[in-house]
Order: structure tokens, then C-alpha cells, then sequence
């Protein structure tokens, strides 16, 4: 891990950028600093594939709630986006499903599974990586948390990497069948956030994932409202959950 530039940010959060094997991320860590006897727990950072400098006012604020509670957070720039090359199979799809959108065609498995499960094979061994690089860090340590970005990234995370204990996830991105069965295998506490007019999700297989998941802790928070309207409030209850199941 290289890091490249560092700021500080609204109380004294420090912001620094970096790259981990030609991927660019972004850590930020409280202004309390963290020691290696008092290490801060991690919350990793998911967001969609827009690339980090569109995303960046959202994640920076999300951070900066985060840094409020005590926790450094991540995130580092999905496959296909940013300046990262591009993924032919998953840009194809995401013409397809543009197409079908448009003329009221149906938006079949093969659209979703070309969407989605190309970006959760790439992602998820390089979010492992950056967790191996974040946590030898001095003052970084566990427990691990996920947060938001793509549903099915978090999917997997939450199966393949046991350094994670809890997860925040945003039900607002198309899941393949297969990550269904996934899902059953999912065991950490879960706090999942659901927009019941997000125009861009399908509401009842949100409900149906949700249903699928096999953790024994599971809670869904339903607001009214589109994609872009999360109340306050939703991430003040994500914020308690992570400082119940993280401290």
C-alpha cells in the first residue's frame, strides 16, 4: 500500500489516498489517534460503480459520521470504474439493461447476471487485499464492518471474508439468482436498508433476499422514498448498529 496524498478534513479527520497493487482508495481515520494498544475498528466503505470522484462528497460524509463514532473507514475503486479499465461484459450488460429500460422489455437473468457477477468476482479478492494492507496499518484494527455500495459485493464479503462481523447493506442494485443461494450462507448480524419507491430496484426480490438470508440478527429498515431520499434518521440506525456489533 502507497500512500499518495493526505488531508484533514472537518474535525481533524485525516483523509489519506492510496494504492494497492495499481487500485486507487481513500482512508480516513478519526482525529483521535489511534494507537496499536487501543486500535480503531474498521468500517469498509461499498458504493456503486461510479467511480470514486463522483462518489466522493457521499463517502467523505459517510466517513466523517463514521470518524464521530470512533471507527477509521475504507473503500478503494471497484473494477471498470474511475480510470480502471474497463469491463466490456459488464458495460455491454449495462447497454442492455439502458435498452430494456427504455422500452418497457423485460430485464432478464442473463442482463443481471452479466451486470452484476463479472464486478463481485473482480471486487471482492481485491476488498480482501485491502483489508490485509488496512489492518497492518498502526492503529487500524478489527472488528470489521461493511457498508452500502453493491448489495451482492456485500453478499460475498459477508460469506468469504470472516474478518467481517457485521454488515450495513442498501437493498437499490439488481441481485442474480445465484447470490440468493449465497445470501443462505450469510451469518453476521445485518442491518439492511430498503427504499420502498427506489425506482430502480425490484421491491419483492429485495423483500425475498432479505428473507433469505440466513443470519440469526437481521434487520430491515423500510423508509419511503426513491433511491436518493435516505431519511437522517436511517443512517443514524445504521450508525447504532455498527457501535452495537463493532465497540
Amino acid at each position: 500500500m502507497q500512500f499518495t496524498s493526505e488531508q484533514h478534513l472537518d474535525d481533524g479527520v485525516l483523509e489519506r489516498a492510496f494504492t494497492l497493487g495499481g487500485i486507487p482508495g481513500i482512508l480516513w481515520t478519526p482525529a483521535a489517534a489511534p494507537s496499536s494498544s487501543s486500535p480503531a475498528p474498521l468500517i469498509l466503505l461499498g458504493h456503486p460503480p461510479l467511480g470514486l470522484r463522483r462518489m466522493y462528497p457521499r463517502l467523505a460524509a459517510r466517513a466523517l459520521r463514521s470518524a464521530a463514532d470512533g471507527f477509521a473507514t475504507a473503500t478503494v475503486e471497484l473494477p471498470g470504474s474511475g480510470d480502471r479499465p474497463r469491463l466490456p461484459v459488464v458495460d455491454r450488460a449495462r447497454a442492455d439493461l439502458r435498452r430494456a429500460m427504455e422500452t418497457g422489455g423485460p430485464v432478464t437473468d442473463e442482463i443481471i447476471d452479466a451486470l452484476v457477477l463479472p464486478l463481485v468476482d473482480e471486487a471482492v479478492p481485491e476488498w480482501r487485499a485491502a483489508l490485509d494492507a488496512l489492518l497492518s496499518l498502526p492503529g487500524i484494527g478489527g472488528p470489521v464492518g461493511y457498508s452500502g455500495g453493491v448489495i451482492s459485493i456485500g453478499i460475498r464479503l459477508a460469506v468469504a471474508e470472516p474478518r467481517i462481523v457485521a454488515a450495513n447493506l442498501f437493498a437499490g442494485s439488481l441481485v442474480p439468482r445465484a447470490m440468493f443461494e449465497e445470501a443462505r450462507r450469510v451469518t453476521v448480524p445485518l442491518h439492511v436498508l430498503l427504499q420502498w419507491d427506489d425506482e430502480g430496484n425490484d421491491r419483492q426480490a429485495a423483500l425475498e433476499l432479505f428473507d433469505a438470508f440466513g443470519s440469526k440478527e437481521k434487520t430491515l429498515h423500510a423508509n419511503m422514498g426513491g433511491h436518493t431520499g435516505v431519511p437522517q434518521f436511517a443512517g443514524d440506525a445504521a450508525a447504532q448498529f455498527f457501535t452495537r456489533h463493532l465497540k
